[in-house]
Formats: C-alpha cells, sequence, structure tokens
C-alpha cells in the first residue's frame, strides 16, 4: 500500500532534518514506540506496540536510513516481527524544501503486512497505516515548527 502527504513545518530546513535524525525526537513521534536505540548514524531498532483492528502486537525491528541527502531528504527503511500476529516492512521517501519562511515536508511512504496481521482485511491495515502516518508526521510537525501544522494527505 501507498501513502502520501505534504506537511507545511515553521522551520528552517536545516532544523527539520536535523530533528529527521534525532533519535528523542523520532522516539516521541512515532505512535506506539516503547525504544528506539541507535547503534550507528544509519541504524536503530525499534519496539513498537500497535493495535490493527483486533489484532495489537509488539513489534520488534530494525530501521535504516539511506540516500541521505542533508537537509534534503532521505529513505527511511525498517521491518519488524510482531510473533504470531505476522510481520510489517516497508519504507518512506522523505523531501524537505523551502517555501519562504517554512519548510515543506513531503513523505511517499510504501508498506507490506503478512500473517495474521493480513487477515484482517486491506481496507482496514490502509486506513490505520494512513492514520500512523498522520500522528508520526503530525505530531513531528507539531514538535519541530510550534504552531499547528496544515496537514495534507493523500
Amino acid at each position: 500500500m501507498e501513502i502520501k502527504g505534504e506537511y507545511r513545518i515553521a522551520a528552517p530546513r536545516e532544523k527539520v532534518f536535523a530533528a529527521l535524525n534525532d533519535q528523542a525526537v523520532l522516539q516521541a513521534c512515532i505512535p506506539g514506540c516503547e525504544s528506539l536505540e541507535k547503534l550507528s548514524d544509519t541504524e536503530m531498532t525499534a519496539k513498537v506496540r500497535l493495535r490493527i483492528g483486533p489484532v495489537s502486537a509488539t513489534f520488534n525491528g530494525k530501521v535504516t536510513l539511506s540516500d541521505i541527502d542533508p537537509p534534503n531528504g532521505y529513505k527511511i527503511s525498517g521491518e519488524g516481527q510482531g510473533g504470531v500476529a505476522g510481520f510489517a516492512k516497508g519504507g518512506a521517501v522523505v523531501r524537505l524544501a523551502d517555501d519562504g519562511d517554512v519548510t515543506v515536508l513531503t513523505y511517499d511512504v510504501d508498506a507490506q503486512v503478512g500473517g495474521k496481521i493480513a487477515q484482517v482485511g486491506a481496507r482496514l491495515i490502509s486506513g490505520t497505516a494512513k492514520k500512523l502516518a498522520d500522528q508520526f508526521f503530525g505530531k513531528f510537525a507539531e514538535s519541530v515548527g510550534a504552531p499547528a501544522p496544515v496537514a495534507s494527505a493523500e
């Protein structure tokens, strides 16, 4: 499934890019994140508890940053195992651009799930994924840019 969106953040592009690489900021913004540990400048491990419909699971996984182009963006990829609930994997291309005194953050997410989670139905999974993306980027934009951002998700 693909999810695209855009946020306008009232902060300079360099500050937004730095926040996208800040472990504490990411952990605070990821819905259900119980832990996020930095292994290197491009790798982290995460523990995230999520509920998708009737299925609740804790996912343990790895997050990797690639195609890093400061302060313009990067690609973030992750894969998590949720035990009997199944797995989730995917990535997002995050781009930053200046527009006057705000930074425009655009994202393009591609995600797949398997196992018990995949059985709850594509519509429910897609809706939950869009909601999680909006929660993450909305909280991120708010924490970095202060005033409430204007969101537009497709």
